[in-house]
């Protein structure tokens, strides 16, 4: 079946068509008819395989027909989304399919001055994308009204619901109404998450592809042993064994991603750093560098695992595991994204046998290895340290201790 057969406003089949989108992946053919039909969806699929545009393009032809029927004014549709760069991108998608519609969208978060949201809320928006904190700082200020929305949307439906975002999503329900259509979509749940998600919804469609294997086929996705104080030595020889590819590197703390950042600018290698220290307008600017090709290496806490659509990222570095399969999904779905191919590196260090062995019993299957010879492990070692090893130690004490650092520069002066 192509998308021109599907009995959606002419309007929005333009504007597929002009992102050269023809067949609907698996989860956009078995999602859309149901939310068509105004039914209630659980949708778990891989990352990358074109989530997003299964919900909003049957959400764009439903509020496309009941805006000509004159509908009252206020938000019809809610998108929630756990990051900022997520509701970006979600918001993103619905302004490029909405294009040739009479449907406006508008994306609210938290990080920027809140007046200018406001009067864009004021304004009218009929689907709105957003971050949990604003989302909530304008309902309580009394600027924002859900009652009238018609479709509520969680995307990484997984992190929405647990422990941190279940109270609000709770909260969130008690300002809708309850004849509203519920969409939860995701590329992992687990049995708890999935409880909570069905005492969400009524008779929700569960739609489920390759759930036996949660990462892309595309991916090829590999382990190498390196103990955590080597892993710079190995990471600065991936970066120059591929300085053309995009490489996204991901590490467990704000404070390892300034390290690793310092550690590759030591050795003139040019990376960034995003993570919930960096200002709205810095994740941004860094985000859109990274995405036009102007940055080639990005090193990130888990704020860019969830959902990010990066065009081109050719590998995925796991610098320090993840503390969860479900997490280590998410990392390495963020290459190998819809046709194209991709490869994803972990190192796991000897601390981080029991995180690998977790991984690994989720997915039900050991993570192919990368074997190194000793003599490769110590030249690519030594190779580095000798230019570096008296570096590292400054730098070690300049991460830890920026402020004592600054005042002994003071008393030299």
């Amino acid at each position: 079946m192509k998308f021109e057969d599907y009995r959606i406003a002419e309007g929005i089949k333009r504007s597929i068509s002009k992102l050269g989108f023809k067949k609907p992946t698996d989860i956009q053919y078995k999602a859309i008819p149901p939310i068509l039909k105004g039914e209630d969806v659980l949708a778990i699929a891989q990352t990358g395989t074109g989530k997003t545009a299964a919900f909003a393009i049957p959400i764009l032809h439903v509020l496309q027909e009941r805006k000509i029927s004159k509908r009252p004014d206020g938000v019809k549709c809610l998108v929630m989304a756990p990051t900022h760069e997520l509701a970006l991108q979600i918001h993103e998608m619905f302004k490029t399919l909405g294009k040739h519609c009479k449907v406006n969208s508008f994306c609210i978060y938290g990080g920027v001055e809140q007046d200018p949201q406001i009067a864009q809320l004021n304004k009218g928006v009929d689907i709105l994308v957003a971050t949990p904190g604003r989302m909530f700082d304008l309902v309580n200020q009394g600027v924002l009204n859900l009652q009238r929305v018609e479709i509520l949307v969680l995307d990484e439906a997984d992190h929405m619901l647990d422990l941190g975002f279940i109270k609000d999503i709770k909260d969130l329900m008690r300002h809708l109404s309850k004849k509203r259509q519920t969409l939860f979509f995701s590329a992992t749940i687990n049995e708890k998450i999935k409880k909570i998600a069905y005492s969400l919804v009524d008779n929700a469609i569960r739609i489920q592809i390759s759930p036996k294997d949660p990462v892309a086929k595309n991916i090829e996705h590999a382990v190498a042993h390196i103990e955590m104080d080597h892993k710079r030595f190995f990471l600065e020889y991936l970066i120059k064994d591929h300085y053309e590819k995009k490489i996204l590197v991901f590490v467990r703390t704000k404070v390892r991603a300034e390290r690793v950042k310092r550690a590759m600018t030591r050795v003139n290698l040019e990376a960034e750093t995003i993570h919930s220290n960096k200002l709205q307008r810095e994740r941004e600017e860094i985000m859109q560098n990274f995405r036009s090709n102007k940055l080639k290496v990005l090193i990130t806490t888990d704020v860019s695992a969830r959902g990010i659509d990066i065009p081109n990222v050719e590998y995925v570095i796991n610098y320090d595991l993840p503390e969860s399969s479900e997490q280590y999904v998410h990392r390495v779905g963020r290459t190998g994204r819809g046709r194209t191919k991709g490869q994803a590196i972990s190192f796991c260090s000897s601390e981080e046998m029991d995180l690998l062995q977790k991984i690994e019993e989720n997915l039900n299957k050991p993570i192919s290895k990368i074997e190194i010879s000793k003599n490769d492990y110590t030249s690519t070692i030594e190779l580095t340290e000798e230019k570096t090893s008296n570096d590292w130690q400054a730098l070690m004490l300049d991460a830890e201790n920026p402020k004592k650092r600054k005042r002994k520069k003071h008393k030299k002066k």
